[in-house]
């Protein structure tokens, strides 16, 4: 699949303040990761540190915290992992389960599609 960016709103976990940020979708990431700086200035404080398997197969631990994401209209609280400051910001698939949304990689968009309850 194509990659492609995503325009978004993160906030503390209150929903106090937002921030508009551009992540690239990365569907096989499961997390979404924000940079460390950026967290930290909107007051998003760590909560645990996690394994996180990298694309060349290292594994590190990151910091990982909860934030609130607009998106598509609407708002919910994620979990997010403290990357290292000034990487790029990516929006992973738990995110977008969350939000009942999938990827349509030749119109490069999120779709919604309906939950499971099966």
């Amino acid at each position: 699949m194509r990659t492609f960016s995503v325009r978004l709103q993160v906030g503390d976990p209150a929903g106090r303040r937002f921030i508009e940020v551009e992540a690239l979708l990365d569907t096989g990431s499961s997390d979404t990761m924000l940079p460390r700086d950026m967290l930290l200035a909107l007051g998003v404080v760590p909560v645990e540190r996690q394994r996180f398997e990298l694309a060349d197969e290292r594994v590190e631990e990151y910091d990982v915290g909860e934030i609130r994401i607009r998106l598509d209209g609407r708002e919910r609280t994620t979990a997010v992992v403290f990357g290292p400051e000034g990487a790029r910001s990516l929006l992973g698939a738990s995110t977008l389960e969350l939000f009942h949304l999938a990827v349509d990689p030749v119109r490069r968009r999120l779709v919604a599609v309906p939950g499971l309850l099966k």
